[in-house]
């Protein structure tokens, strides 16, 4: 008998245990109200009921004790799903940690993320999937997945690995973080050929990118100027790997996502049309439909990651291609360092940009000028990656969906500043046309009005991928 049903008797207790579920959400349920609802290619206009952690329909009736939230106007639609991001716990927690940078996330409508398993140690066998899965229960404020790492020396464990635990086993094919470059021809052949799950790269080609350096140095000693990273990290070394992946995973039949695409000729490896029965598919960051080669001069090592940031004719390629849907999905490459690594010369500041908070808002600029459709932005960030990782129950604004939210409008509550624990943005000094409103995450009220509320109800993300089954 617990506490709340003491002096009650078994019998009665079963029923009122049983019922527990159907009043809490009674008392969460909540009408946003004149909304203009993104969703599935379409905008209306309406009203979408919480009830629990539950989306209970559009423009359905509600009963009169919910709590009512008049949006006046501003867009409601499903949070982001990001692919891609670096929180740098465990090891690094002096750059992010789950909770600061999750914190930042929610702040930025991203609702559920997948973190990369270059922390310390590695992501790279159950034990560790386990250990992450743990820390983000405790800590995070949105949903999370993590990504198995490939090594050249953990064959055995990406076999034998719990496919529940991961949403993808992640090969850096170019330069990374310790030994987690897979450059052995032997063990890229086994990965692609062995592993029913989706494979996501990271393609640069090392040897180029190590030739190419030693050309910046001999021309301009210590002193190389960070113009010369999309140089260095070059549009061939992209090129080089990114054929690589794909000649291995068309030989293997292998489901390959390849990341954070920059480049126009690269474009080429793909097909246009929708996700959903693509073995290979292409995601393309926030920051690289943003910023490009002339930015280094004003913004620096601030815009300093990998793959480089390129020029202006390969940005343009590159909304083209989201529009074209030869890319599938936008992620961030969230990956926070320090005010003080950053402010190192070129040759000596990691790579890596603190993203979450201002990726949406850096779309929604792409929205005001005509460049993407909101539905376009909405697929691309919620629906696609839903579609591509087999989340169950996310991405899309669905009666019985979990209600992972975003709302987005015009300037009106203020900025709360960069949440994420390095404390810096490279979007410093632009002035978005939106911003965040409000954000749910499973029915919770996590962002409102500008700030964050503190409350926190998470989920591991759960699976739909029928492909493993193979």
């Amino acid at each position: 008998m617990t506490a709340f049903t003491r002096g009650v008797h078994a019998a009665d207790e079963k029923r009122i245990l049983d019922a527990l579920p159907l009043l809490i959400s009674a008392m969460n349920t909540i009408r946003l109200v004149n909304a203009r609802i993104v969703n599935e290619g379409r905008i209306t206009t309406g009203e979408l009921l919480i009830r629990g952690d539950r989306i209970a329909g559009i423009n359905v009736p509600a009963p009169d004790s919910a709590k009512v939230i008049d949006l006046q106007g501003a867009w409601l639609m499903p949070g982001m799903i990001d692919g891609q991001v670096h929180f740098r716990e465990p090891g690094f927690e002096h750059k992010g940690d789950l909770a600061t940078e999750s914190s930042a996330a929610v702040a930025g409508g991203i609702t559920s993320f997948m973190e990369m398993p270059n922390t310390s140690p590695q992501t790279i066998n159950n034990a560790a999937l386990a250990d992450k899965l743990a820390r983000a229960e405790r800590s995070a404020f949105g949903n999370y997945a993590f990504y198995l790492g490939a090594t050249n020396e953990n064959l055995e464990d990406i076999k034998s690995h719990d496919p529940d635990l991961a949403c993808g086993v992640k090969v850096f094919m170019g330069a990374s973080t310790g030994n987690m470059l897979v450059d052995d021809p032997a063990i890229l052949e086994a990965i692609f050929a062995n592993t029913p799950h989706l494979v996501a790269t990271h393609c640069e080609d090392t040897p180029t990118i190590i030739r190419n350096e030693k050309k910046a140095r001999e021309q301009f000693g210590d002193n190389v100027p960070c113009s010369q990273h999309p140089v260095i990290r070059s549009e061939e070394a992209c090129w080089l790997s990114s054929s690589l992946a794909l000649s291995l995973a068309k030989k293997h039949g292998t489901r390959l996502h390849v990341l954070h695409l920059t480049t126009a000729k690269e474009m080429a490896h793909f097909t246009a049309g929708p996700i959903d029965n693509k073995q290979i598919t292409a995601e393309v960051c926030a920051h690289h439909l943003f910023f490009s080669a002339e930015d280094y001069e004003t913004r620096g090592t601030d815009i300093k990651c990998n793959p480089a940031i390129k020029t202006a004719a390969d940005r343009a390629a590159l909304r083209a291609a989201v529009n074209a849907d030869l890319i599938d999905v936008i992620a961030t490459d969230h990956a926070p360092h320090t005010i003080e690594e950053k402010a190192r010369g070129y040759l000596s500041a990691p790579s890596g940009l603190p993203l979450v908070q201002h990726a949406l808002l850096s779309l929604m600029e792409r929205v005001e000028d005509g460049t993407f459709s909101i539905e376009r932005v909405v697929h691309k960030t919620a629906h696609a990656p839903a579609i591509r990782y087999g989340v169950k129950d996310r991405g899309y604004l669905r009666e019985g969906y979990f209600a992972d939210l975003v709302v987005i409008g015009r300037p009106k509550y203020g900025h709360p500043g960069v949440l994420s624990k390095c404390g810096w943005s490279p979007f410093a000094g632009i002035n978005f046309s939106h911003e965040i409103h409000h954000t749910f995450v499973n029915g919770t009220h996590v962002f409102r009005e500008g700030q964050l509320t503190g409350a926190r109800d998470v989920r591991r993300l759960e699976w739909n991928r029928p492909w493993l089954s193979r």
